[in-house]
């Protein structure tokens, strides 16, 4: 199965789907072909009655560093429902439309979608992590939205779902960075193990959740997924493409990070954008 993907590995075996971020060399940053493939796994293992439950990891060595945001660098072909018109170019935000409509896969989907998380999660890999239905992560992992302190809103806004105002706020103003452990402490993330114990701790739980009817299961997510809809989970998260595109185009400093990124690096705009948090030791 894996050798009908570019940028995913795909297996299934045990009832667990188990779909692996694979561009270890960029540290899985998500590209458009990669996102088209992992919410075509997710779709696939949906359909698929020996699945009960799908696992996402990542290879190399961390989960996730986020967007792909290299600088004059080919995009690609834009994922599924990218609407590209003069009608909604100069207002709305077809990137932050198309990153939740990715993630809210996982959160339609009738099986349960669990997440592995070592090394970095970063920005987008943090919305991967907050919209699969169970997290579990290693203690060490370092887990946070660092774009936020001078690039844009993010693109699924989660933080007041996943944890408490103050967290929620001291978070999405600063961007900083939180390790595995604090992020189960909060309650972020359901569960955090030592990183030598995470694989055999993580294949534990799935095997467990695997044993149980996958019709139970379904009815079980999508009953506490109902709760949060009626409480605005959904409409909120529609906002995101709104704020980023305020964030991203209209404000004023809104293209700084992109022009340091495409006249001297990367790597100069993310030390333009961190310096003054790592001169405080953050």
């Amino acid at each position: 199965m894996s050798d009908t993907y570019e940028s995913i590995e795909y297996t299934c075996g045990d009832r667990i789907a188990r779909i692996t971020l694979n561009r270890p060399e960029k540290r899985n940053a998500l590209s458009y072909e990669l996102r088209r493939e992992l919410v075509d796994a997710l779709r696939t293992a949906e359909r698929d009655d020996e699945v009960t439950v799908i696992l996402i990891d990542g290879a190399g060595p961390s989960f996730c560093s986020g967007y792909d945001v290299t600088p004059n660098e080919d995009r690609g072909t834009p994922p599924e429902g990218w609407v590209s018109s003069r009608h909604f170019d100069s207002w709305t935000d077809q990137f932050a439309r198309s990153c939740l409509r990715d993630w809210l896969t996982m959160w339609d989907l009738l099986k349960p979608v669990v997440v592995k998380v070592h090394g970095y999660c970063l920005a987008g890999g943090t919305e991967i992590l907050s919209m699969a239905d169970i997290a579990f992560v290693a203690d060490d992992a370092s887990i946070g939205y660092p774009p936020m302190r001078g690039q844009t809103t993010p693109d699924t806004p989660y933080f007041p779902w996943k944890m408490t105002m103050a967290q929620a706020k001291y978070l999405q103003l600063t961007g900083n960075s939180i390790s595995g452990k604090e992020a189960a402490d909060m309650g972020w993330v359901a569960k955090s193990f030592p990183s030598a114990e995470l694989d055999a701790s993580v294949e534990s739980e799935i095997r467990a959740l695997a044993s149980i009817a996958p019709d139970l299961l379904a009815a079980n997510k999508q009953q506490v997924n109902q709760a949060y809809e009626i409480m605005g989970f959904r409409t909120a998260l529609q906002t995101g493409w709104q704020w980023h595109a305020l964030s991203g185009h209209v404000r004023p400093g809104a293209g700084d990070f992109a022009k340091i990124s495409r006249e001297e690096g990367l790597k100069a705009a993310i030390e333009w954008r961190d310096a003054a948090f790592k001169a405080e030791g953050l």
